[in-house]
C-alpha cells in the first residue's frame, strides 16, 4: 500500500510540473480545464502524502483487514465513485466528449427546443444549443470552481484548526469566537453581499470566496481532533524527546487527521457545486451564455412546460453529482470510523 501511495505523489507531483507553464495564462484568464486539472494534480500529492505518512505511523490503519477492505466492501463509497470517476472524466474530456459547440446557435427558426433525439440526446434549447454539449461543458465549471474551493477551504481550515488545538489560551479563544462568528452568520447572504461587492466574478474568484466563507465548520472538527491527539502517549513521547511543534504536527499530528479531513473534503465538494449552483442561477458566477448548470437551469426555467428536458438534465446532473460525493464521503466515513466492525 505504501508504494501505490508514492505512485500517486509522484504522478501528482509530474501532473503539476507539466502543467506549470499554463499556471500564469490560469492565473490571468482562468480557464475551467486548466483549474481542474490543477486542482486534482494538487490534491493528489497531498492526499498521498499525507496518506503514506499515515500507514508508516499505524501499518495496521491499511491493511487487508482495515480501510481499504471496508472501502471494496461499501456498497456507497463503490457507488459514489463510480459517479464521481465518471463525472471527472466527462468533465476533462468535454471537448471530445461533445458532439456540438455549446455556444454554437445553428438554427435559431426550425432548431429550437427540439425534444431528445439520437442527434441531440437532451435536446436543444430555445437557442438550438445542445443541451448534452452544455452539460458537459458545464460540469467543467462546476467541478473546478468546487475542487479549487475545496483545496482552499481545507488549507484554511486545517491551518486554523491545528493552530487552535495545539496553542490553546488566547489563540484557542480568539480563533474560535470567528469560527464562531461565521458559523452563525448565513452563508448564502455573505455570498450576495460580496458578490454584490465583486463585480463580475471569474472563475478564481468565485471558488476563492467560496473556499474562503467554508472553512469554518472543518477548523472545529480539527481542533476538536487535535485536542484529543495532543494527550496522546505517542505526542507525549514526541515532546520529550525534544521534536520541535511543526516536526511534530507533520509526522504525527497531521497523519492522524487524513480520516476527517477526507471525509470533509468529499463532502464539501457536493455541497460547493450545490452553492455554485445556487448562485449561477441567480446571475452570479459563470456568465450567459457560458455553460453552467446553474445558468442553464436559469435560462430554461420558463419553459418548464413547452420543453422541460431543457431544466430536467441539468437538475439531474446537479443532483447526481452531489449525491455521488455525499456516498463517497458517507463511505469514508464509515470506513474510517475506529469502531466500525
Amino acid at each position: 500500500m505504501t508504494r501505490w501511495f508514492l505512485a500517486f505523489f509522484v504522478a501528482g507531483v509530474v501532473t503539476i510540473l507539466l502543467r506549470m507553464r499554463h499556471i500564469a495564462d490560469m492565473l490571468a484568464r482562468p480557464s475551467p480545464g486548466n483549474v481542474l486539472l490543477i486542482a486534482a494534480a494538487a490534491l493528489v500529492p497531498v492526499v498521498a502524502f499525507l496518506g503514506w505518512r499515515w500507514s508508516r505511523t499505524s501499518p495496521q490503519a491499511l491493511s487487508g483487514t482495515g480501510v481499504t477492505a471496508r472501502l471494496t466492501r461499501n456498497r456507497s463509497f463503490l457507488v459514489g465513485s463510480a459517479i464521481v470517476t465518471a463525472l471527472c472524466l466527462a468533465a476533462v474530456f468535454a471537448p471530445i466528449l461533445s458532439a456540438h459547440d455549446p455556444l454554437a446557435q445553428p438554427d435559431l427558426v426550425t432548431g429550437t427546443n427540439l425534444a431528445p433525439s439520437f442527434a441531440h440526446p437532451f435536446g436543444t434549447d430555445a437557442y438550438s444549443r445542445d443541451v448534452l454539449s452544455r452539460l458537459l461543458h458545464g460540469a467543467r465549471w462546476s467541478l473546478s470552481v468546487a475542487l479549487a474551493a475545496v483545496v482552499l477551504l481545507v488549507m484554511t481550515g486545517t491551518l486554523v484548526g491545528v493552530l487552535a488545538g495545539l496553542s490553546g489560551g488566547a489563540i484557542d479563544m480568539v480563533l474560535m469566537r470567528i469560527v464562531d462568528a461565521g458559523l452563525a452568520f448565513p452563508r448564502i447572504l455573505l455570498l450576495l453581499v460580496v458578490a454584490a461587492l465583486w463585480r463580475n466574478l471569474d472563475l478564481l474568484a468565485l471558488a476563492l470566496i467560496l473556499g474562503l466563507t467554508g472553512w469554518f465548520g472543518l477548523s472545529r472538527i480539527v481542533r476538536a481532533e487535535v485536542l484529543s491527539l495532543r494527550h496522546r502517549p505517542f505526542v507525549a513521547a514526541a515532546r520529550a524527546l525534544g521534536m520541535g511543534r511543526w516536526r511534530m504536527i507533520v509526522r504525527h499530528i497531521l497523519p492522524n487527521l487524513v480520516g476527517p479531513i477526507t471525509v470533509a473534503a468529499a463532502l464539501g465538494v457536493g455541497n460547493i457545486v450545490l452553492i455554485e449552483a445556487s448562485l449561477s442561477y441567480l446571475g452570479i458566477g459563470a456568465t450567459i451564455p457560458d455553460p453552467a448548470w446553474g445558468s442553464i437551469v436559469r435560462e430554461s426555467h420558463e419553459l418548464l412546460v413547452a420543453s422541460p428536458w431543457t431544466a430536467i438534465f441539468p437538475g439531474l446532473a446537479i443532483f447526481v453529482t452531489v449525491a455521488g460525493f455525499s456516498l463517497v464521503g458517507d463511505g469514508l466515513r464509515a470506513a474510517l470510523n475506529p469502531q466500525a466492525r
